[in-house]
């Protein structure tokens, strides 16, 4: 029986996957015996090879640690030829070290660190210091990490190196600018994460709804109730809690001299040398089949999907299933499967995505951001925004090319086109100072030495059938589950439960094959459990 919540969101995680056995292949049966001397019967033919069972999935996905770096471990990246000096400070904090109750903690003292102000420049003095230098000073957290972030001309090093430290060791802490940003972090998730984004609502359900009961489960910049319990005094101690030399990585690159390195770690070993004990993250069940409906006023449907999964950086089958999804649907790109049969060839929506790990957009490209590593990792795919009378049916679709590419594989020219077009375009994730710190930087958690590299080296190493036998392995469409945002929350949710048949119509003149394909998508099952379907108003989302 569905039911509508009045809270904020509470609901399961999502079905993951374990390791495939290999049904060894039969020998031969014998030749039979020639019936003449003179005329040799023929051999029986080979008997079939029998598929491959279905990999048995685990109860839960386990927390295994990331590793740990060295406290304030040095990643240089030295150019003497490049005039900008790029700084990386990454610490092993994020949003789930925010305290039951104080949600969004984390998220608001970066802020209050790199927009508050020093000791010796008030908040405005800070931006009109950075201003004729051209830097760039920034604060990015995620659910396990806090990058700040720094660029500036290498005339300039010695001014922004000073306001960079003082950033982190001699905060400002003012009352008036902590109620600023405290206010600008509850009107992001009142109004712009509730109400003008619905793409970043979908995800964010879906988080919650993978993660239930995990420190994963809230959103990042926190929950209504969660900020408004903060005080100042909590993110002064929060920020000696967990910004701390133990989880700190500094990266470095462009004209990077010793003694720069030596001033940098100089500076930074005034952070206290240890803080809070780190956040034990405990096992997710894969359970799969729910669903969410965030009710809310809008024109169009938002629709995420996807589970939980042991796969992650450093997985022998990581690169195979990410060139799988890369060819399902790589993020904006005009070549996915999704994007050219849902949004191409049916007119359904604007962007159809798949994804090996937890997305988030690095801004002003198409790639994701550095930095954002994860303890446990997510599948996902994204329809959005399509019409209303079509969310089921492009639910479907996705649901039935996901199907496809694991039991058809990829064709044999289209498996060289996504082959070609990521030697490429790994190379453009890679582009700048900041992007290559990143990926090394991440490389320390997850063990994964020139991570890029490597990938470029499987890619060339890859076949058509080595990586429909990772995706057999790892991409299951039985364990999904689904968010969905629209304003026709009670149809979507009885459609959900009762699966009804979802036709679809047209303006233009369709061809007779896809036409026929569409017959199989109208009436596809969708692994969702009606008693697992709910419905919860956005306003009340993220509130506690």
């Amino acid at each position: 029986m569905r039911s509508l919540l009045s809270r904020p969101l509470a609901l399961s995680a999502a079905l993951c996957l374990g390791a495939c056995a290999t049904t060894p292949k039969p020998a031969p049966e014998p030749t039979p015996p020639a019936a003449e001397p003179q005329a040799q019967a023929p051999a029986t033919p080979e008997a079939p090879e029998a598929p491959p069972p279905e990999p048995q999935r685990p109860d839960a996905v386990p927390a295994t640690p990331l590793q740990r770096p060295a406290p304030m471990q040095l990643v240089v990246q030295a150019n003497p030829d490049s005039p900008i000096v790029s700084f990386r400070l990454v610490f092993h904090s994020g949003s789930v070290d925010d305290p039951k109750g104080q949600e969004g903690l984390t998220d608001l003292t970066a802020a209050v660190l790199t927009e508050g102000g020093t000791q010796s420049l008030s908040s405005a003095e800070l931006l009109q210091a950075l201003f004729p230098m051209a830097a760039e000073l920034d604060a990015f957290t995620t659910k396990e990490f806090t990058t700040f972030s720094g660029r500036v001309h290498k005339d300039h090093l010695t001014r922004f190196l000073d306001i960079f430290t003082d950033v982190l060791l001699q905060p400002r802490f003012s009352p008036q600018e902590f109620e600023r940003l405290r206010t600008r972090a509850l009107s992001d998730v009142r109004n712009g994460l509730r109400s003008e984004n619905d793409e970043l609502l979908g995800k964010v359900a879906l988080d919650a709804l993978l993660f239930e009961g995990h420190p994963y489960a809230h959103y990042v910049g926190g929950t209504v109730k969660g900020l408004e319990s903060l005080t100042l005094e909590d993110v002064k101690a929060h920020a000696a809690r967990v910004f701390t030399q133990d989880r700190l990585v500094i990266g470095l690159a462009g004209p990077v001299d010793e003694a720069l390195q030596q001033s940098v770690v100089s500076r930074l070993s005034s952070l206290p040398a240890t803080g809070a004990p780190r956040v034990e993250l405990p096992p997710v069940p894969t359970t799969s089949g729910r669903a969410v409906v965030v009710q809310k006023p809008t024109l169009s449907t938002a629709v995420s999907m996807g589970y939980v999964t042991p796969l992650r950086r450093g997985h022998p089958d990581f690169f195979p299933v990410a060139f799988a999804l890369s060819y399902l649907g790589e993020h904006r790109q005009l070549g996915g499967v999704l994007f050219n049969e849902l949004r191409e060839k049916r007119g359904l929506n604007y962007g159809d995505y798949a994804y090996a790990e937890h997305f988030i957009e690095h801004p002003g490209t198409t790639y994701n951001r550095t930095n954002v590593a994860r303890t446990q990792q997510d599948i996902s795919l994204w329809i959005r925004p399509v019409v209303p009378a079509n969310g089921l049916f492009a639910t479907r679709g996705a649901v039935y090319f996901l199907d496809r590419l694991v039991k058809d594989g990829i064709p044999a020219d289209k498996f060289e086109v996504t082959r070609g077009f990521l030697l490429g375009y790994t190379r453009l994730w890679e582009q700048t100072a900041q992007r290559r710190l990143g990926y090394a930087i991440d490389a320390l958690y997850y063990g994964t030495p020139d991570f890029l590299a490597r990938y470029r080296a499987a890619l060339a190493e890859m076949t058509p059938e080595s990586v429909q036998a990772a995706a057999r392995r790892y991409l299951h469409p039985e364990a999904l589950n689904f968010a969905f945002v629209t304003q026709e929350a009670e149809a979507l949710a009885s459609s959900l439960e009762e699966q009804p048949p979802s036709p679809i119509t047209y303006a233009s003149p369709k061809a007779p094959e896809l036409l026929k394909e569409d017959e199989d998508i109208i009436s596809l099952p969708l692994p969702i459990r009606p008693e697992a379907v709910r419905i919860v108003p956005a306003q009340s989302f993220m509130e506690n």
